[in-house]
């Protein structure tokens, strides 16, 4: 009985994905159970911010953690893949911040805590669900029954009691520490926190005045308006200029106030005039000395970056317009040296961009030395391994010089610090459980105001979301996780954070590997963005092209560790590899007469079906291998090679004549082998592209349920047929080689022509003249060991295991076809002549835009290129 397989006539993305998706998710197929029987492979997603939108960069990221978790789960691990979102704490308080100004002219402070709190919750609950339901249109097999969110109850008590140990151990302390200040976002922020550009900047150099004296010291600053908290001018004790000075009394200029000239070692005696001004409250440095020194601490702005009161007249200035009108009068009082141009890097907040202003303030810090000896040490003996290997470094040269991190923000929106505070007694409490009276005297308390840094919560999510500190199930058996796919632009703000609390708090790294990627960039290089107005939104392009298309798109141009670079003519080629793909499967399908998918004996393969199943055995091993080492772009491309080329290119144009003779057993051998081969080539592709590979399947008389759940095809030595693929490519040397040589001769395919194929290895062609007749438009195939007989004038071509003639007359009119070359001849002579002339005009090249003269000088190579061709063939004829 015939067996008709249908599929529509073309494929369309969106009449099938969103079936597809609902179907697997019925179906639990993303779900993973705690199975003693097999192995766990377990990812962790890095949380998305909950009110974020899906934007390229999370394209990349979850791409190319459903390829790893599609492709585990059909080798049959219990594959977890964790889904979740980040409270996101500064974020998403500034975009509630704003709706709240913008719908109701409120601030948060009009609403105050509990209420403004209700509206980010609202918030929450209004956007939370959107970027999960656009990781579902990009495909995501996330286990969504396990959901997390990072102020879920349970982060929420991991939080608590992850902070509790620290303190207990010492390793979480208060104190008043000189931070990075964001006068916009008005919270603090760690050491990561702040990126680095360089600035065009001036170094300003004022004069110091001695007490009572004409004699001063000449400073060199990129900062003056924190003069005014200046309580001291520090030099080197090795440097003979000023010994004599140490210990005298400097009038600080605009304030009148008197400062000590103190020697310490911090200073360079050979930089500038050997002078530094001392501000210990604003400058980490200068902090370090006025401990040394026993300096006061002289705060001069306010959390807006305003001057406070120490600023005298410049009271309520913004810093910028004081550091002007404070110039203007130092000169005027000849206190200003000289101005000097100066670049250098000035920290900005990650968030809002705002320079940072480094200030003193009594903050939350973890000591970090204690807890990154173990981090350090489980990444130099490779129980933590980078992918690539490089990362490792950088990770390890942030760890070395790991400052304390502080972790406290003046921000609503978060975890809250579990310290209170005795309003009687003045005793701190630190507390998992809410307390009203103070422990030691019984008075009333206030919990501290202050939230964690987003990344406290973050740090923790390998382990959290398995239910720790509660010994799981889930934690025993997916923990550690496998792998975490990450940008390398968080290997410090969060890759670090969590090796150190998952090493401190479970015994155990967090992961086994990090496979780190690069940045998504646009066409010309340059970093997404809305000021740019570059960005290129996912769903937009799913829409157009469908999910797989972009999945593919980023798979190809991933390599570890590596920017790539967005095309929309590479997702038109995804898309176009699609619907070859698809229009293979349909040419398959309409002559597809079988019940299963099953191979025959070998005895029934022909060569044809032997090199294929040789090429796709190989594929196979290499594709494994290549997703178990993480390169995920070199698999990719292996599989666009073997299923544009070997499969529809060649071995379906090999095969139609068997399948037209519509029976008998090389009728039923091509097709199963096509159906075979197609099938699995079909599950190796599938975590690259798993709707179009999933619609296929199922029309695949395959018997099994679905795609994702089927078992990974493995290599064999039973389908490695290395003498035959050999010898088939021979034959398809030598039938490219003849192709080659008729289109530079300009003949029509429809023009047939006597084949010569002389070789001392007749085996080698014996039996394939059906190929040579029907793929290269050969009207008879003589296969001899002798050129007797074939005429001097017959086009030839030499490949590795013959010699191929054809006669001339057979294929073209000589004249009309020496006339046309020599025309073309001529032609290409006068634009290389145009194109050299121009370029030889040193007007042209001087004036012209680097982009035409690029162009014509592009140009002149083409037409060499093309009249080396052209005297080919004049010299063929």
């Amino acid at each position: 009985m015939e067996i008709k397989h249908e599929i529509e006539k073309t494929y369309n993305p969106s009449n099938v994905e969103d079936r597809i998706y609902a179907n697997w998710v019925e179906k639990g197929y993303f779900h993973a159970e705690c199975d003693p029987d097999k192995k766990p492979f377990t990812i962790v997603i890095p949380p998305p911010n909950v009110t974020g939108q899906l934007h390229m960069g999370h394209a990349l990221d979850e791409t190319l953690q459903d390829i790893l978790i599609r492709y585990k789960r059909m080798c049959g691990y219990s594959a977890l893949w964790v889904p979740g979102t980040d409270h996101a704490g500064i974020a998403t308080q500034i975009k509630v911040e704003e709706n709240l100004r913008n719908e109701e002219g409120l601030t948060r402070y009009d609403l105050g805590r509990e209420k403004f709190l209700e509206k980010v919750w609202d918030w929450k609950k209004m956007y939370g669900d959107r970027i999960i339901n656009q990781l579902k249109k990009l495909g995501s097999s996330c286990d969504w029954d396990r959901e997390r969110f990072t102020m879920d109850e349970g982060c929420s008590n991991a939080v608590k009691e992850v902070f509790v140990n620290l303190y207990n151990k010492g390793l979480i302390y208060q104190g008043s520490r000189i931070i990075n200040w964001c006068p916009n976002c008005t919270t603090a922020l760690s050491d990561a926190e702040v990126e680095y550009a360089e600035h065009e900047g001036n170094f300003w150099h004022i004069k110091y005045f001695f007490k009572d004296s004409d004699q001063y010291v000449t400073i060199a600053t990129t900062r003056p308006e924190t003069l005014f908290g200046d309580t001291a001018v520090a030099v080197h004790p090795e440097d003979e200029r000023y010994k004599d000075l140490v210990g005298k009394s400097l009038i600080l200029p605009l304030v009148d106030r008197e400062i000590p000239l103190i020697a310490d070692e911090y200073v360079d005696k050979e930089f500038g005039t050997g002078c530094v001004k001392i501000t210990p409250a604003h400058d980490p440095n200068d902090f370090e000395v006025g401990l040394r020194h026993n300096l006061e601490q002289i705060k001069v702005m306010n959390d807006d970056a305003t001057m406070n009161k120490y600023a005298g007249k410049y009271e309520g200035m913004d810093r910028y317009e004081c550091r002007k009108a404070m110039i203007e009068d130092l000169e005027k009082m000849g206190y200003l040296v000289k101005i000097e141009p100066h670049k250098h890097n000035v920290g900005q907040c990650y968030r809002c961009g705002t320079t940072v202003e480094p200030i003193t303030s009594k903050q939350w810090f973890v000591k970090m030395e204690p807890l990154a000896k173990e981090a350090i040490r489980v990444v130099k003996e490779n129980e933590v391994k980078f992918v690539p290997e490089r990362f490792s470094k950088t990770y390890l040269n942030w760890m070395e010089n790991v400052h304390d991190w502080c972790i406290s923000r003046q921000l609503w929106w978060g975890h809250r610090i579990p310290a209170y505070y005795c309003d009687d007694c003045g005793e701190t409490t630190v507390s998992k459980e809410e307390i009203t009276k103070c422990p030691k005297c019984g008075g009333s308390v206030k919990q501290d105001p202050d939230v964690l840094d987003t990344w406290f919560s973050s740090a923790l999510w390998p382990f959290s979301t398995l239910g720790w500190p509660e010994k799981t199930k889930e934690l025993d058996y997916f923990y550690p996780t496998s792998v975490l796919v990450t940008g390398y632009d968080i290997i410090f703000f969060w890759v670090a954070r969590m090796i150190f609390s998952a090493c401190e708090h479970t015994g155990k790294p967090p992961f086994e590997h990090v496979f780190i990627h690069g940045i998504v960039r646009d066409s010309q290089g340059r970093k997404m963005s809305k000021s740019l107005g570059n960005g290129i939104d996912p769903l937009e392009v799913i829409k157009e092209y469908g999910a797989d298309a972009l999945r593919f798109t980023l798979a190809t141009g991933n390599a570890p560790g590596n920017d790539m670079r967005y095309y929309s003519e590479r997702v038109e080629a995804s898309r176009n590899f699609a619907n070859k793909i698809w229009n293979a499967s349909r040419f398959l399908l309409m002559n597809l007469s079988i019940e299963n998918v099953n191979l025959p004996d070998k005895s029934k393969l022909k060569l044809e079906d032997k090199w294929i199943l040789s090429k796709y055995n190989d594929l196979v091993k290499e594709v494994t291998n290549n997703l178990d080492k993480f390169e995920l772009g070199v698999a990719v491309a292996k599989l666009y090679d073997f299923i544009w080329d070997n499969y529809c290119d060649w071995y379906i144009e090999l095969v139609k004549p068997r399948l037209y003779e519509k029976e008998g057993e090389s009728f039923e051998t091509a097709q199963s082998v096509l159906a075979y081969v197609l099938m699995n080539t079909l599950k190796l592709l599938h975590p690259f592209m798993p709707f179009i590979t999933e619609e296929i399947f199922t029309c695949l008389p395959t018997g099994e349920e679905s795609i994702m759940i089927s078992k990974w095809p493995e290599y064999t030595d039973e389908l490695s047929f290395s003498d035959d693929e050999k010898q088939m490519e021979k034959v398809m040397e030598a039938i490219k080689s003849i192709r080659n040589l008729r289109t530079q001769m300009n003949v029509a395919p429809s023009k047939k022509a006597k084949l010569f194929i002389v070789t001392d290895t007749p085996e080698v062609f014996e039996g394939a003249e059906i190929f040579f007749e029907k793929l290269a438009s050969s009207s008879e195939v003589v296969i001899t060991n002798s050129e007797d007989g074939i005429k001097d004038n017959a086009l030839t071509c030499v490949v590795e295991a013959a010699k191929l003639f054809m006669p001339l007359e057979e294929l073209v009119d000589l004249a009309a076809e020496k006339e046309r070359l020599e025309k073309e001849r001529e032609h290409l002579l006068s634009e290389i002549k145009r194109v050299e002339g121009k370029l030889s005009n040193a007007g042209f090249v001087a004036k012209a835009p680097q982009k035409v003269v690029d162009e014509e000088k592009a140009k002149g190579e083409k037409y060499k290129e093309m009249l080396s061709k052209v005297e080919e063939s004049l010299k063929n004829l």
